[in-house]
């Protein structure tokens, strides 16, 4: 496993991008590239580099699925008959491109990005890394497999019904889905056009947030591209989270991943969260409207004149999908769209009062030989859990969660609201350290997130604590001050009921005093801050392990003839010993 860290710390030992990446190049695989570069090609690169401190991504291989454009490189989504050479980088390869990475080639997928199983291709099939008998998983197949071969640090593919997840699982990998118009699809040969994705393969999470920071961008030139959060929620220590019934989840012959999905809740609950049962159905009702309903007519929009002109040229199951969506009428697009709203609205219901959703990213992964016996079956099945999250507009990221069998990857998808991209990477980063995978990173201070510490009462329990938890506040943990605090008395009046003041004192003279730290969007924190009344305030409270965070204080005067409260160690202290 080879991380963007790896990378830099070889850098950072003085070798040079030439140093690195030739052993890198060098790694050899059966069809994972439909256009390697040549050593020539990359030294081009290498020599166009800008400097390291004005590229985040210096010297970081990477890899292109094959229907994402590359300047001067043919672009097939494996068709050969449907190839043609790409006038200028796609918006998100030039993106990363400025920032510094190194494109080592374009990776084989099922063709048209139309597929689950990494089969559909007239390029060879990649071999899964961990029994070649089985699938890679598609339709990013070389992209996953690339980077888990160690061909590169992190992979672009593209996810309409799962084709970033699902090879996620059967790698090992970690797959992001980004929020949809988040990555331009400006340059990416369409599948669903109004679904389509460009996805992030790494090998832990924290290599995926830096990709998705250089490559989330609005783009101007693209009519499907949205803005992406300035300062990005947040998914906080102490979450709640939905599970389905495991009666509700289907495996397939795989009876004992639910095993595995039932440890991996588990693993979350230890890290703080709550889980909550929720029911999948609206979920699975609109994943169905995928390929059983007019949105496959997309895929025919897509190459309609090229299947008609060329149908041979089209692998035999993919035509037969694809030419399916010539039939609908708008009638039924129409229909299937009011059942898709209704989904969405039960679905949203489902999620609300939840930071994320959990579920395997696929039951299972099937042999070779079990798919070409049942191509469309097998595929559905794979799918079972993915085909909704774009049409539903969610953000989601496939961990890895242990292997069946001891031996077969396996892995699990977390699924939140639109916008929750960084949210649950950072929360993904958390969950690899837990687990012994990785160390989580540091994930910067770009969050749209104030703490708060409150110690009377707007403590949780206390009668103004709805003044937090109306405002979306979320409790992060409880604490203590640092020892250099007073706690006095302010007497009910003015329609707020008795509350303390909490006074710095010098060093020594006062004591630590049980708080809580609660946290609030930026807007929130501004509407909850112009509601304080004097001589209660808002500035640092030092904590006991030296940090600070805003929190109530007092002036002075607060505590001239009041009474200290400072012996009962906190608001709760003092109510009891009432």
């Amino acid at each position: 496993m080879k991380t963007i860290r790896d990378y830099r710390e070889a850098y950072q030992e003085g070798q040079s991008a030439s140093e690195v990446l030739r052993p890198v190049w060098e790694i050899e695989a059966e069809a994972v590239f439909i256009r390697k570069a040549t050593w020539a090609e990359l030294d081009e690169q290498i020599a166009a580099l800008g400097l390291p401190e004005e590229c985040p991504l210096w010297g970081i291989p990477f890899l292109v699925k094959d229907n994402i454009d590359v300047a001067g490189w043919e672009t097939t989504a494996a068709c050969p008959d449907y190839a043609y050479v790409a006038e200028e980088d796609s918006a998100v390869v030039a993106l990363l491109r400025k920032a510094g990475a190194i494109c080592l080639g374009k990776t084989n997928l099922d063709q048209f990005a139309t597929g689950l199983v990494g089969v559909r291709t007239p390029y060879g099939v990649p071999k899964n890394p961990f029994d070649e008998g089985y699938l890679p998983g598609g339709s990013s197949c070389g992209s996953a497999v690339g980077v888990a071969l160690g061909m590169a640090a992190f992979s672009l593919g593209t996810d309409t019904a799962g084709s970033g997840r699902v090879p996620a699982a059967f790698n090992e990998l970690v797959g992001l889905k980004p929020t949809r118009g988040f990555l331009s699809t400006r340059g990416v040969v369409d599948a669903c056009k109004s679904l389509d994705c460009v996805s992030i393969f790494a090998n832990c999470c924290g290599d995926a947030d830096e990709v998705l920071r250089v490559a989330a961008k609005l783009d101007s030139e693209e009519a499907w591209s949205r803005e992406v959060p300035a300062e990005w929620p947040r998914i906080g220590r102490q979450f709640q989270f939905g599970v389905p019934a495991l009666s509700q989840l289907e495996f397939f012959g795989w009876d004992e991943a639910a095993d595995l999905f039932t440890n991996a809740v588990a693993e979350l609950e230890e890290m703080g969260g709550t889980a909550v049962e929720i029911d999948l159905e609206p979920f699975v009702e609109a994943a169905k409207l995928l390929y059983e309903g007019p949105w496959v007519t997309e895929r025919f929009v897509a190459i309609e004149e090229f299947l008609k002109e060329k149908p041979d040229s089209v692998w035999p199951v993919t035509r037969g999908i694809i030419a399916g969506g010539e039939k609908p009428l708008a009638s039924d697009f129409f229909k299937a769209s009011y059942r898709l709203a209704d989904c969405k609205r039960r679905a949203d219901q489902a999620m609300d009062g939840l930071d994320f959703v959990v579920l395997p990213t696929t039951p299972r992964n099937f042999t070779l030989e079990e798919v070409e016996a049942e191509p469309v079956l097998r595929n559905s099945q794979l799918g079972t859990y993915t085909n909704f999250m774009n049409l539903l507009d969610y953000s989601a990221l496939a961990l890895p969660a242990g292997r069946y069998q001891g031996r077969l990857p396996w892995g699990i998808t977390l699924f939140a609201q639109a916008g929750l991209d960084r949210g649950l990477l950072e929360l993904g980063a958390l969950y690899e350290e837990h687990i012994g995978r990785d160390e989580a990173p540091y994930f910067g201070d770009d969050w749209d997130e104030v703490a708060v510490a409150v110690c009377g009462a707007h403590l949780e329990g206390m009668p103004l604590n709805w003044q937090l938890t109306e405002r979306g506040g979320r409790f992060e943990f409880a604490g203590k001050t640092a020892d250099c605090y007073r706690m006095y008395l302010i007497p009910a009046g003015d329609g707020l009921p008795e509350r303390p003041a909490l006074v710095r004192v010098a060093e020594g003279e006062g004591a630590a005093i049980d708080l809580e730290v609660w946290s609030l969007t930026k807007k929130a924190f501004g509407e909850f801050v112009a509601g304080i009344p004097a001589p209660l305030g808002m500035g640092k409270v030092k904590l006991e392990d030296g940090s600070e965070v805003p929190g109530f204080i007092a002036e002075a005067r607060a505590s001239i003839e009041a009474r200290d409260l400072t012996e009962f160690g906190g608001w709760r202290g003092w109510v009891a010993s009432k």
